[in-house]
């Protein structure tokens, strides 16, 4: 039988994620993104709650708990019910932790696993997008050349979560000349490796307090150690499609955080002696917004759930959870807006910032994993 309950421990996840987007995220989120830096006490904060250590295996020092897409993704929209941001800045380093327990080699998982154990945030990046437009993830453009028992890397790559403090980058690149994802390999890449230039992102729309560097690699010599996965690599569609479901389960917590919000100034707002709520126009767009909110939480659930059980149907679900997500979480963002009418437009108000964070959610493939 097919059942979208939760069980009693992400029930419990769930709630106190979010109790804590509410009364710490929310509230600081507007001034957070004027600012355009991310507090190292809200990384902490949500670092305290052992989201990332608790999928470690205790012989690494972690808390042992099975590593689980569903709970990741129910993460995931709690913290994004608060803040995108914040949400994406807490989470990033999750999605190392989880390449590494994926496909990481005994000799890599003991080598990295146990600095994320430990009570204090730890900065590692995955990067995977790229500089040119009509950037895809199984087109990568970097590429990665054997060289005797090594690999040299070639290439740049933009807007890396944490990628301006990162000490170690998981780089994905193609390797020998390859086509599509299979071709896709990914590598360890140390921050003072030779041949590494590391940088601070000049800026983007949405997402703006979020951390974020720019990396260029120019012949970077790896031992074949670095490979992640050894000889085996990376299952490289599965690791993107996680990068893709997480992106959307935090812009479906954005967008009920926006329906939320609308509902009760529909209610309070009168406009020609009567609240605009009872307006057919309004209701109706409320109605979906509603209705849209449910809808993406639901496919993203699926989609986590297949990659969870490791069903060959996970990665088509995941690129029609992303595809719809893209699609409505920007209206869903534009109709609070709109419904707000010329107050939406007031920095005073979050509406403009969720519809910049939506629309760059919406547009980055992989800024945090299930």
């Amino acid at each position: 039988m097919i059942t979208f309950a939760l069980d009693e421990e992400q029930s419990m996840i769930r709630d106190s994620l979010q109790g804590f987007a509410a009364e710490v995220l929310a509230p600081a989120a507007r001034a957070i993104d004027e600012s355009g830096e991310m507090p190292a006490d809200i990384i902490k904060q949500g670092w305290d709650f052992g989201l990332i250590a608790a999928s470690i295996p205790e012989a690494y020092g972690g808390g042992g708990g099975e590593r689980s897409c569903i709970t990741n993704a129910v993460a995931l929209e709690a913290l994004g019910g608060g803040c995108a941001s914040q949400a994406v800045a807490i989470m990033a380093p999750g999605q190392f932790v989880g390449a590494l327990l994926d496909f990481g080699t005994a000799e890599q998982k003991a080598e990295h696993l146990p600095r994320f154990a430990g009570g204090q945030p730890v900065a590692a990046a995955v990067a995977i997008q790229e500089s040119q437009f009509g950037f895809a993830a199984d087109a990568q453009r970097t590429t990665a050349t054997r060289k005797g028992n090594g690999w040299v890397l070639n290439g740049e790559k933009r807007l890396i979560p944490l990628g301006d403090r990162a000490d170690t980058f998981l780089v994905l690149a193609r390797e020998d000349g390859g086509e599509g994802l299979g071709a896709v390999g990914a590598f360890l890449v140390s921050r003072d490796t030779a041949g590494l230039t590391v940088s601070t992102e000049n800026g983007t729309q949405g997402l703006k307090p979020v951390p974020k560097g720019q990396i260029k690699l120019n012949n970077v010599e790896l031992p074949g150690s670095a490979r992640l996965g050894g000889d085996a690599g990376i299952d490289a569609a599965r690791l993107i499609s996680q990068a893709r479901v997480g992106a959307a389960a935090v812009a479906v917590g954005l967008c009920r955080q926006a329906t939320d919000f609308a509902i009760p100034y529909a209610r309070e707002r009168v406009a020609f002696g009567e609240p605009i709520g009872k307006k057919q126009s309004i209701a109706f767009m409320l109605a979906d917004m509603h209705i849209e909110c449910e809808t993406m939480r639901w496919m993203v659930w699926k989609a986590a759930s297949l990659l969870e059980h490791n069903d060959p149907g996970a990665v088509k679900a995941s690129v029609l959870a992303q595809d719809y997500v893209r699609r409505k979480a920007v209206k869903i963002a534009d109709d609070a807006l709109q419904i707000f009418g010329g107050h939406g437009f007031i920095r005073d108000l979050p509406l403009e910032m969720w519809l910049r964070n939506a629309r760059t959610l919406t547009v980055l493939d992989g800024p945090v994993s299930v």
